[in-house]
């Protein structure tokens, strides 16, 4: 009886939770996993909570892993995750890029290094307080026209708030997508970020009371977005 009853709680708090297994070009959501780098635990639908610690870069043990294929994409192009549902908590989504350096391919590079910049970033709206990623399933950005073409890892996080009161309390659901981007161009991608090292715990948009006092403003961590 016992052990039902962990079984069933432990399925309400994986069922709370999501991930981001697929990726999704050309209005097609691929197979899980296919593109996207696998993260050990994944069926748990955890959260990572640590921000300095290796597991914020692309998963618990995903930065050593690569999936079984990469994704080749146009500079210009839309390109999204799918989570696996809904997404049930309010916050923000990021994204990152990383190119991988010579030597090395999307499928074997750690992602290790400044080498991330953002390239988009969403925002909540105030009066009343409304988060735009909640209860979606898929969320899109688009490669930046002027990125040089290679091989890239694109990095999407959820940034979870509502328990981000307390040191360690914000919720960071990430995946890694591997790509290679054709086309593009001579842009220089700033500033450059290493994950862990672009956030800390008491960052204000990650530290932060979402409901007492109810914000009237959010600053949404990491760097500011590239441009292209």
């Amino acid at each position: 009886m016992k052990t039902a009853v962990v079984i069933c709680a432990l399925a309400a708090v994986a069922s709370a939770h999501y991930t981001f297994p697929s990726l999704i070009a050309n209005d097609e959501t691929t197979a899980a996993w296919q593109y996207a780098r696998q993260w050990t635990g994944y069926q748990s639908n955890g959260p990572v909570t640590d921000v300095s610690k290796i597991d914020i870069r692309c998963n618990v043990g995903a930065s050593a892993k690569s999936a079984p294929s990469t994704m080749t994409v146009a500079a210009g192009s839309k390109i999204g995750f799918a989570s696996n549902q809904p997404i049930s908590h309010v916050g923000v989504m990021e994204w990152y890029m990383a190119k991988v350096p010579e030597g090395h391919t999307a499928a074997t590079w750690d992602g290790s290094g400044e080498v991330w910049f953002k390239i988009d970033e969403d925002h909540p709206t105030f009066a009343p307080l409304k988060w735009p990623s909640l209860s979606t399933t898929k969320q899109y950005t688009t490669i930046p026209a002027s990125v040089p073409a290679g091989d890239y890892l694109l990095r999407v996080e959820h940034i979870a708030l509502h328990s981000a009161g307390s040191t360690n309390g914000a919720q960071f659901y990430i995946s890694c997508g591997q790509l290679n981007v054709t086309g593009g161009g001579a842009g220089v991608p700033t500033p450059l970020v290493a994950f862990p090292g672009a956030y800390k715990a008491s960052d204000p948009g990650i530290l932060i009371n979402i409901y007492n006092p109810v914000p009237k403003s959010y600053i949404n961590p990491g760097p500011a977005v590239w441009k292209g």
